[in-house]
C-alpha cells in the first residue's frame, strides 16, 4: 500500500515544501554558481527513470568549461574548482533534483539514477533496480555510496525495490542527513577512485 500509493504522495508533499523552505538557499546558490562558474547554472543531463524510461536530471553545475587549444574540454579534476568541490561535498549541486521529484521522475528514496550508457551493461537481475523511481538519496548511499563496488550496489538497489516500506524510507532519510553533515563515504574529484560501470564490465569481459 506505501509503495504503491503512499510514498508518491509524500513525495510530492515533502519535495514541494523543501522547494519552498530551500528556495532562499537554491537562489543564493544558483547566483553563486552564475558568478564562480557561469552559464548554465543547471546541468541537464538524460538518466534512465522507472521502466528505464529516459528523463532530464537537474543539478547545479560544478564545472567550468575551460578547453585546451584545439577546443576540447580539460580533464574534470582541472575543470572541478574548489567551489565545484564544495557543492559536491554538502550535496547542494543535488538541490535542483526536488523538481525532478516533483515532477514525478525521480523519488526521495530510491536508486541513484545511474548513466544512460550504462544500460546495455546491466546483467538480467540488476535491471530489477528500475522497477521504482530513482531516488535523490538511496540505501546505498548511506551504506557507503561511491566506496561500494558496482555489485555490491546492485544488490542493495534490488533489496530496496523489493523491500521498500515507510520505516525504511525514513531510516534513509535520516541517515542521508546524517552523512550530508558530517560529510561521510563522500568522495570528490581524483579521491573518486571507482571506475565507470561500461569499462569494468568490458574488462571482466575481456579476462573471461
Amino acid at each position: 500500500m506505501y509503495a504503491k500509493f503512499f510514498k508518491r504522495f509524500l513525495d510530492v508533499v515533502l519535495s514541494l515544501a523543501a522547494l519552498i523552505v530551500l528556495s532562499p538557499v537554491l537562489l543564493s546558490v544558483a547566483i553563486l554558481v552564475r558568478v564562480k562558474l557561469g552559464n548554465p547554472v543547471i546541468f541537464c543531463q538524460k538518466r534512465p527513470g522507472k521502466d528505464e524510461k529516459i528523463f532530464k536530471l537537474y543539478k547545479f553545475r560544478s564545472m567550468t568549461d575551460e578547453r585546451d587549444e584545439d577546443g576540447n574540454l580539460l580533464p574534470d579534476d582541472v575543470r572541478l574548482t574548489k567551489f565545484g568541490r564544495l557543492l559536491r561535498s554538502t550535496s547542494l549541486d543535488e538541490l535542483p533534483e526536488l523538481w525532478n521529484i516533483l515532477k514525478g521522475d525521480m523519488a526521495i528514496v530510491g536508486p541513484r539514477p545511474l548513466l544512460v550508457r550504462y544500460l546495455p551493461y546491466y546483467r538480467e537481475e540488476e535491471r530489477h533496480r528500475h522497477d521504482v523511481r530513482p531516488g535523490l538519496t538511496g540505501l546505498a548511499q548511506v551504506k557507503g555510496r561511491n566506496l561500494l563496488s558496482w555489485d555490491e550496489r546492485f544488490q542493495i538497489d534490488i533489496y530496496y525495490s523489493r523491500h521498500i516500506s515507510f520505516c525504511t524510507d525514513v531510516k534513509i532519510i535520516f541517515m542521508t542527513v546524517k552523512k550530508v553533515f558530517c560529510r561521510q563515504d563522500i568522495t570528490v574529484g581524483s579521491q573518486h577512485k571507482m571506475r565507470s560501470l561500461d569499462i569494468e564490465r568490458k574488462e571482466n569481459a575481456r579476462v573471461n
